[in-house]
């Protein structure tokens, strides 16, 4: 899959989103005052509701319409959408209501929403028609025959959107795996010449799923098709590309030495530090007033003290406590440490909600002063549970090599974990983290957690 082709398709649904957005609003001014005096209508309305829209294309990229991922039409898309607009809706009446422009907005919001409806839908079953036509269609061919190519291109192929389909996957070994109702997929023998089939089958993009230094016969296959202009993917780095985590099955510890540039990331870490106290200081001077309050809940719901400290490990394997408002009943790991769970019956009345909000989470801004933690990073967890991980999962002990963070690229992609399963699973998104962490990616967590948390996705 390439770079530039999934860039110009998500820039395609940016931009159609924004020309959408103001041909609704003309639409709403021709039906509002019925074509009279439709430019200087068009002139009032123009700067208020491009900061308008703005505001619903951030609130558009936080709530992941944006991701190719969900960009189907389909019912994901359409609780996507509504959400999203629930939220625009809501602002777009608070900001008229504050600023007060000088128009009357309220018919014309009401109109607006209809008419940007009706639009919206429409323009996205276009681009959903637009990525199937040939000059988007990314036809993919798989070398290897495994459990997990075959999971990829199960993937793949149930996602249209996207603009790629996998056309064959070529068994270079003699593995015998059942498809398992694989969706058009055609398993192939190694053809006798490689570009032929490429050509045939009108391929653009190759992933590998074999080691081509254990196989010398693969590399000479793929060297004759270089004049063919293929994108030559190994699997670990398409599905990094394609789901935004590392496969660590599919990698070795060569791969942390290329990839773990660690040494490039020195005047980024003195920034995100910086961003941690400024924002840390603030944030906490802003709830300071509200502890009082929170006491009280706590106190009235459940026996215990107000704060909660519990050992956590921290960078490079250092160990700090951890400070929380309690969420649980006194006593509630009698039995020692267990894995939170949905519904956990430890959790208070008040703690649920806390949770879910994060509120629960304003003590550890005390731990981000510390330098102990960070905003954005891996979840710290307990030296109880990283002790019995670190032998069944490989390489779980690299996600230490950054601060642990009260929000991060696991966390907002990923569910709360309470299994072996799950933390492998949050490891593979904290190595993509790890590896790809910047200003930018930092920024597009701290969006996404606020959508986790408007929408009441925390344990």
């Amino acid at each position: 899959m390439s770079d530039i082709l999934t860039k110009i398709k998500r820039l395609t649904l940016i931009l159609g989103d924004i020309g959408v957005l103001y041909l609704s609003l003309y639409i709403t001014l021709l039906i509002r005052y019925q074509g009279i005096d439709i430019k200087e209508r068009w002139a009032q309305h123009l700067l208020p509701f491009s900061f308008i829209f703005a505001i619903w294309l951030l609130v558009f990229y936080i709530s992941g319409i944006y991701s190719l991922q969900i960009a189907r039409t389909n019912l994901i898309f359409y609780s996507v959408l509504l959400k999203s607009l629930t939220w625009c809706a809501a602002l777009s009446m608070a900001f008229f209501y504050v600023i007060k422009p000088g128009i009357a907005p309220k018919t014309n919001l009401l109109i607006e929403f209809l008419v940007l409806i009706v639009l919206f839908v429409a323009w996205r079953q276009i681009f959903n028609l637009l990525v199937k036509i040939k000059p988007w269609q990314n036809n993919v061919l798989i070398i290897g025959l495994n459990e997990e190519t075959l999971k990829l291109a199960r993937e793949i192929n149930a996602s249209p959107q996207l603009g790629l389909k996998v056309v064959g996957v070529i068994n270079e070994g003699e593995t015998k795996l059942e498809p398992n109702g694989i969706l058009d997929v055609e398993i192939l023998n190694p053809p006798h010449s490689l570009p032929g089939l490429i050509k045939i089958k009108k391929i653009k993009t190759i992933i590998t799923a074999l080691n081509p230094h254990h196989n010398p016969e693969l590399v000479n296959k793929l060297y004759e098709c270089i004049p063919l202009k293929i994108y030559f993917f190994d699997l670990p780095t398409f599905i990094e590309k394609f789901t935004g985590k590392i496969p660590v099955n599919s990698i070795g510890q060569i791969w942390f030495l290329e990839n773990l540039k660690e040494s490039q990331k020195i005047i980024y870490e003195i920034y995100k530090r910086a961003i941690d106290v400024v924002l840390a200081l603030i944030i906490l001077i802003l709830t300071v007033p509200f502890l009082p309050i929170l006491y009280l809940i706590v106190k009235l719901n459940s026996h215990g003290p107000f704060l909660f400290m519990q050992t956590r490990t921290g960078r490079l394997g250092k160990k700090f406590l951890a400070i929380k408002i309690r969420t649980m009943h006194k006593n509630s790991e009698t039995n020692g440490p267990q894995w939170a769970i949905k519904n956990d019956p430890r959790v208070t009345r008040s703690g649920r909600f806390m949770r879910k909000t994060r509120i629960d989470e304003i003590p550890q801004l005390i731990n981000i002063l510390r330098g102990e933690m960070s905003f954005i990073g891996p979840r710290p967890e307990r030296p109880e549970f990283i002790e019995k991980l670190e032998h069944k999962i490989p390489y779980y002990n690299e996600r230490l090599l950054v601060k642990p963070g009260l929000t991060g690229w696991a966390q907002v992609n990923f569910p709360y974990g309470s299994s072996e399963a799950d933390a492998m699973e949050k490891l593979q998104y904290d190595l993509y983290y790890i590896k790809n962490r910047s200003a930018i990616l930092d920024t597009s967590i701290f969006l996404k957690t606020i959508k986790t948390v408007l929408s009441g996705g925390g344990q």
